[in-house]
């Protein structure tokens, strides 16, 4: 008889790789009528979308990439905050090596944080880590949105002025909307496990439970 589980990790693998394959296919600079909006579309897809998906359907990348709450948590933050400081932006928009790294962090970053954060052993800790997670999220997506001018110029629309200073906020409006939902529910989901189960903390670490 097949194991529970298998439905789930069937959906979570089509659902990631799905994810990541959209993420890249579709023309988001049309659709969203300039850079910004679609570069936070697949940031947010790298980083709060994907890696809970892939994690799900292939349990091994936990045993990978499964560190410390805490520690899943600052690399996420530092790795975000400094793509974004707007010299960083332009660089990794300058040169693909440098877009390729940005990339590649960011879903470093995801994995990192989700692997940590969802254990089974440290159900209060990984609570406190997707909070965080959540916290951070909502500042910087605020502070991109009441910017009062463009922090990053945009070829899609016009390179600065009013119209990539709309795509910024709309940027920041996409992190706001999926980032901080996305670990938010995730954190209040493990706190609850958390206080039902107040002796997790004796089992030992497998991702997303």
């Amino acid at each position: 008889m097949p194991s529970p589980a298998w439905p789930a990790a069937r959906v979570a693998a089509i659902g990631g790789v799905l994810a990541l394959t959209g993420m890249w296919l579709t023309p988001w600079e049309r659709l969203l009528v300039g850079h910004f909006p679609a570069h936070m579309i697949r940031h947010m897809v790298m980083v709060a979308l994907a890696p809970p998906m892939l994690l799900l359907a292939w349990p091994a990348l936990g045993r990978v990439f499964g560190v410390s709450p805490l520690l899943g948590a600052v690399v996420e933050f530092a790795l975000v905050w400094g793509w974004h400081v707007p010299a960083a932006h332009a660089l990794a928009r300058g040169g693909a090596g440098w877009f390729a790294l940005e990339q590649g962090s960011f879903l470093l970053a995801g994995l990192l944080v989700w692997a940590g954060c969802l254990r089974r052993d440290t159900p209060l800790a990984g609570a406190g880590g997707l909070l965080l997670t959540s916290m951070h999220m909502t500042l910087l997506g605020a502070l991109i949105v009441l910017a009062p001018r463009a922090l990053y110029p945009d070829a899609h629309a016009g390179h600065g002025g009013d119209a990539a200073l709309a795509g910024q906020q709309l940027g920041g409006l996409v992190m706001l909307g999926i980032g901080t939902p996305a670990y938010l529910i995730a954190g209040l989901w493990q706190t609850a496990r958390a206080l039902r189960d107040p002796e997790h903390d004796g089992e030992r670490s497998t991702p997303c439970a």
